[in-house]
């Protein structure tokens, strides 16, 4: 059990000699009329002449992050949703009861105030209390010092607090607000649909990762927590909602890293009569414009390297790369036993069984995908790592797909939808022989999407887009924690 400070047991005894004295340390009754920004925005231009005449009165309230105290009269500064405001309590003004209830307030207390607006010596738009309240008493002390790596931790696990005296993880926050809102709003403008599909799922599918499990009582049934939304919102394109997407969450049993958390939103929308080149196009656009709107150009910094998303962006199919980057040659992406060579020439410790496409995507993730700095789309996947996706006309052995690299990681994932039921029946047929391989993350037999294929889905292209990534490079931060409100910590 945690040891309370000496602090704690200090506010802790303010507190009940306030219930004694009659005071609700907790009340629900305060109504400020203005906010700080607000205020600040409004009458900040006004001089110490100006305000005497206009005789501005208004309540604010928030909480206190600074007391300065000078015996019978105090500055302090508070700190509502907007922003800071100073205040000054005298106790000639507010009495002797009111400034005897304001001794007992510590910094990290809610106060809420009335006064009229004026200007001090120092120049500073302050309100001169005449009225105040305590609206709830803290019990622990602000933190002094709330920043550097010896903090890191306690920050994710007391995001309260880091929200509390850190402005800069607030405004990571609001921007991430800012950053779903003009995606949702761009697919609306194109005629999209939002909507909402399970996060319970009895076959977990749509992505190859290892599922959460549970159980539902009264069913009697197990289920999964969805790992992608995909297979749903493709039955919705066979019911004839053509343009559809979800701002939606996932969960994937893997690790925990700065680029991982189990935990995860994903943008994922569909678009019938559309192909994967149709959305390479408009995940530029989208995406362009967005860093615009963020940023107000084209070109941003992310930790130190200079990031350019003006159109158009470099677009390089998996074989160029892995040639380009590597000194592999040409015959691995023909012959099996040449690619496995050549994995085991990188380092890498290949499964004896793994397929020939798979051993290609190994190869092309170990020796070139890191080396995608700028936007870059990356095309024609091998078809063993795209169980979904539309076979290529020209080579069936690939699929008309790409993912959209940013600093060597994956941003988004895209293709042409593979919409024969009978060649989908055969792909999870075949997944499902790797499952019984050994691989955990091989798709399960989906028989209801099969049987809805079966009545026909418009050729379409679908795209998945991670938010918690894209928010990183947009807000320059080095941890997917620092962009998830509570990311998941050991205990």
């Amino acid at each position: 059990m945690e040891e309370k400070s000496v602090e704690y047991q200090q506010r802790l005894t303010k507190l009940e000699d306030l219930r004694k004295a009659g005071v609700n340390p907790y009340p629900n009754d305060f109504k400020p009329s203005a906010e700080c920004a607000q205020v600040l925005k409004d009458f900040g231009e006004l001089t110490k002449e100006d305000l005497e005449a206009k005789n501005i009165s208004l309540s604010i309230a928030g909480r206190i992050m600074a007391i300065r105290d000078f015996g019978k009269a105090s500055f302090i500064q508070v700190k509502d949703r907007t922003g800071r405001l100073q205040a000054y309590i005298k106790k000639e003004i507010v009495g002797e009861e009111a400034y005897s209830l304001f001794k007992a307030m510590d910094m990290g207390d809610i106060i809420g105030l009335e006064g009229a607006l004026f200007r001090t010596r120092t120049n500073e738009l302050t309100v001169e209390a005449k009225r105040l309240r305590l609206l709830a008493k803290g019990l622990h002390p602000l933190p002094e010092k709330w920043h550097g790596l010896t903090d890191i931790e306690a920050r994710y696990r007391q995001r309260y607090l880091d929200l509390m005296v850190n402005p800069e993880v607030k405004d990571v926050f609001l921007k991430r607000t800012a950053i779903v809102k003009y995606l949702r709003d761009f697919l609306c403008s194109r005629d999209f649909i939002e909507v909402e599909t399970p996060m319970l799922q009895p076959i977990a599918g749509g992505a190859a990762a290892k599922p959460f499990k549970t159980f539902h009582n009264a069913l009697g049934m197990e289920l999964c927590l969805r790992i992608a939304p995909e297979l749903y919102l493709k039955r919705l394109v066979v019911g004839g909602l053509e343009r559809v997407f979800e701002i939606n969450r996932n969960f994937r049993n893997e690790g925990i890293s700065t680029q991982h958390n189990p935990e995860f939103t994903m943008l994922e929308f569909y678009q019938s009569y559309a192909t994967y080149e149709d959305l390479m196009d408009l995940t530029e656009e989208m995406i362009s414009s967005l860093v615009q709107e963020v940023h107000g150009a084209k070109k941003i910094d992310y930790q130190g390297t200079a990031l350019d998303f003006t159109p158009p962006w470099q677009r390089i199919t998996v074989k160029e790369a892995v040639l380009k980057y590597s000194k592999a040659p040409e015959e691995i992406f023909t012959d099996r036993d040449k690619a496995l060579k050549f994995s085991k020439e990188l380092g890498l410790n290949i499964p004896e069984g793994l397929s020939h496409g798979k051993i290609i995507t190994e190869i092309f993730e170990a020796a070139a995908e890191h080396r995608f700095i700028q936007p870059t789309f990356v095309t024609q996947y091998p078809v063993d790592v795209s169980p979904l996706s539309r076979k290529n006309e020209k080579d069936p052995s690939l699929v008309d797909r790409f993912e959209l690299l940013v600093m060597g990681r994956e941003i988004a994932n895209a293709f042409s939808e593979l919409n024969d039921p009978v060649d989908q029946k055969e792909r999870f047929l075949s997944q499902l022989k790797e499952k019984a391989a050994g691989d955990v993350e091989a798709h399960e037999m989906d028989e209801d999407f099969v049987k809805a294929l079966e009545y026909g889905m418009p050729p379409t292209a679908g795209e998945g887009i991670g938010i918690d990534r894209l928010v990183m490079i947009l807000t320059n931060s080095p941890s997917i924690r620092d962009v998830i409100l509570f990311p998941q910590l050991k205990r």
